[in-house]
């Protein structure tokens, strides 16, 4: 069966389609029938538009929906700064640190668990380039977790779409439009402007995030390989209407606002959307129904076929993010090294992973919970243990990754990291090199030439 195996059973349904334009009403005759903004909405409701792109974006690249709530958006008091001093993830505009942007090849040992911050709190910029003030670049962060959020508060990033990978631990998401559960080997996405609130079913939570600063992230065009494969877009789900009905209570909306942290009062609940019809909504996907395709006969593809989500640049083919797994799958290829070749990439390379270990990095130093950055033109590639396994293995068909899921946060951009990523974390492993590469030993051999 093409779906993962969770711990966790399913609490929520879901429509599913990526990108597809969906509806949903928690109450029968809640959508109004033709009209978006009529004099009277049904049951007396409030409609409100959310633009995720410009009004005069192309329709194949507009994003917005109508909700239909119990309170608008704008009752709340004035934004006041919040933890000022202490709060900033903006990459590119930090007055407390540094980002510092170096060529070395980057590995991280497991992130900690921390069981004393709720989501907002546990938000940590590793790296990233660009600016969110300009709707440019990205953002790439560890959570970690072990506090359900306070019951009256929201949050929402209006600075970019989050991309959010679990690697421990629940994500039980309440969002404007309904509700997400999200387990290990699931993704979700939250866009940009969309309220939620995340309390923990299990305990304390980690994993990985790539908030994107401009544009949506999209299916990757199929070309030659034809209508199907890859993330098919029947398998992303997003969620049913659900709301709560609550006109007394005071709620606290936290806003992330060009990385720093801002709240306002209100005294009804953001989470009153009664029906919603649009495109721009949450969504998660199972990592395990992607459908992986590769070479039948010689050599290793490039690692592009393993893309479930890009966010392209103004440069067709040139992505500002892509998402990448590598999951488990079939390598049949004849007189081939199976591995990934040793290269050099005018792309950055993050990557993580979510449980198993990785084809490409047996030495033992790439961790679950950890993470690598191999920068713009950085040499990488196997370790030396992988290399000399590979060279000399049977070439018969073999399934690797089982038991694995690992994945790649790419980007055309140079990725700066941050003092907390570098040095505040601790996790960097200084002998990255050293156990990996510096280890490989010259093989080349001249030919013999006759006398």
């Amino acid at each position: 069966m093409p779906s993962s195996s969770f711990a966790h059973e399913e609490w929520y349904r879901y429509l599913n389609g990526f990108n597809s334009y969906h509806e949903s009403e928690a109450v029968e005759g809640a959508l109004p029938v033709g009209a978006n903004s009529p004099q009277k909405p049904p049951y007396g409701l409030y409609a409100e538009k959310l633009s995720g792109t410009a009004f005069t974006a192309p329709r194949h690249e507009n994003q917005q929906t109508w909700l239909y709530r119990i309170l608008p958006s704008c009752g709340h008091s004035n934004f006041a700064p919040r933890e000022s001093s202490t709060y900033n993830t903006n990459p590119e505009n930090k007055p407390y640190e540094k980002i510092h942007h170096i060529p070395n090849q980057l590995r991280w040992g497991p992130f900690d668990l921390d069981e004393t911050v709720d989501w907002v709190h546990s938000l940590h910029l590793v790296a990233g380039a660009g600016d969110p003030t300009m709707k440019t670049g990205l953002g790439i962060y560890i959570f970690a977790a072990g506090k359900d959020m306070s019951p009256n508060d929201a949050f929402y990033s209006a600075d970019g779409d989050f991309l959010i990978v679990p690697q421990h631990g629940v994500l039980n998401i309440q969002t404007e439009m309904g509700h997400l559960l999200v387990r290990p080997n699931e993704i979700c996405v939250i866009p940009r402007g969309i309220k939620y609130r995340v309390t923990l079913p299990t305990g304390p939570v980690r994993g990985y995030i790539l908030e994107l600063y401009q544009g949506h992230f999209q299916l990757p065009e199929l070309g030659p390989i034809g209508s199907n494969c890859l993330a098919n877009a029947r398998d992303f789900q997003a969620p049913i209407a659900s709301f709560d009905e609550d006109t007394s209570t005071e709620w606290h909306v936290l806003c992330k606002f060009a990385g720093h942290l801002f709240s306002a009062k209100q005294t009804h609940t953001p989470f009153d959307v009664v029906a919603w019809h649009g495109l721009y909504y949450p969504y998660k996907y199972d990592l395990g129904r992607f459908n992986t395709i590769g070479s039948v006969s010689y050599d290793h593809p490039d690692p592009s076929i393993y893309t479930v989500l890009t966010a392209q640049s103004d440069h067709h083919g040139t992505a500002i993010a892509d998402f990448v797994i590598f999951p488990p799958r079939w390598l049949v290829a004849e007189d081939t090294f199976r591995p990934p070749w040793y290269h050099r990439n005018t792309m950055s390379e993050f990557m993580g992973l979510i449980h198993g270990q990785y084809d490409a990095k047996t030495g033992g130093g790439f961790q679950p919970a950890g993470a690598s950055l191999h920068n713009v033109m950085a040499g990488h590639g196997p370790d030396a243990t992988t290399h000399e396994q590979a060279s000399n293995a049977e070439l018969k068909p073999m399934k690797v990754g089982e038991g694995s899921m690992a994945f790649m946060f790419e980007s055309c951009l140079m990725i700066g990291v941050t003092e907390w990523g570098l040095r505040k974390c601790r996790k960097v492993q200084e002998d990255y090199n050293a156990e990996s590469w510096e280890p490989l030993k010259p093989r080349f051999k001249r030919p013999d030439v006759a006398s």
